[in-house]
């Protein structure tokens, strides 16, 4: 996590370091890859994946989670300019459903990386490692606070899946997709129990599954 008293170059130095040893070691151009979307209880899976200008470090750039919504909406504009390349990729919930959360996670991971141009030499993907990557791949356990590349990952991911899940919201309205972005809050169970799930909504997660069979209804 930075310190509020980070300097640009600490930052910098922190969010590169990935990076510049990838380069260090032989790789020409390096990927950073992160997605939004795994927990909620409806709504798409969105992956991205991004190759960044070497020591381009934007104020703010950080997990995603961790910058607030203006600041990642502008942040999402900066990267899309400043980027040598990027990729978005949006998982269905008819996806999800028939692959599970990791299959669906692997499967728009793998999407956006052979969507990639120039080819990365390596990827860094945030989190557990990616079977079977179309490149060579590294995982980084926190790599959106640990990675330049993942992090502007996580931002695309984010911001293209909340504006998703804010249309989401007009076309489903009583869910309050907005504010909860689809995940299982008091607001969000209660609405199903009420409403009943949408076609937005993911069959294979319990609560949604219970809601289908009546189990939140008490039957």
């Amino acid at each position: 996590m930075p310190s509020p008293r980070e300097t640009l170059e600490a930052r910098r130095a922190r969010l590169w370091g990935e990076e510049r040893a990838a380069l260090a070691a032989g790789a020409r151009v390096v990927a950073g890859v992160d997605e939004a979307g795994r927990g909620p209880l409806a709504g798409p899976l969105v992956v991205a994946a991004v190759i960044l200008p070497l020591d381009w470090c934007p104020a703010g750039l950080n997990d995603s989670k961790q910058v607030p919504r203006a600041r990642r909406e502008a942040l999402y504009v900066e990267i899309c300019a400043a980027a040598t390349a990027c990729a978005v990729a949006v998982v269905s919930v008819d996806d999800i459903d028939r692959l599970n959360i990791l299959g669906a996670t692997h499967a728009g991971m793998r999407a956006v990386l052979r969507a990639l141009a120039p080819v990365p030499d390596l990827a860094l993907i945030d989190g557990n490692p990616l079977p079977h990557p179309p490149v060579p791949a590294r995982n980084l356990v926190q790599g959106d606070a640990r990675s330049a590349s993942i992090a502007a990952a996580s931002i695309l991911a984010k911001v293209t899946r909340d504006r998703l899940m804010a249309l989401l919201d007009t076309a489903c309205p009583g869910y309050g997709f907005a504010r909860h972005n689809g995940y299982g809050t008091a607001e969000h169970l209660e609405a199903l129990r009420r409403l009943g799930p949408t076609p937005h909504h993911r069959r294979s997660f319990a609560p949604v599954r219970d809601c289908a069979q009546g189990v939140l209804f008490g039957a």
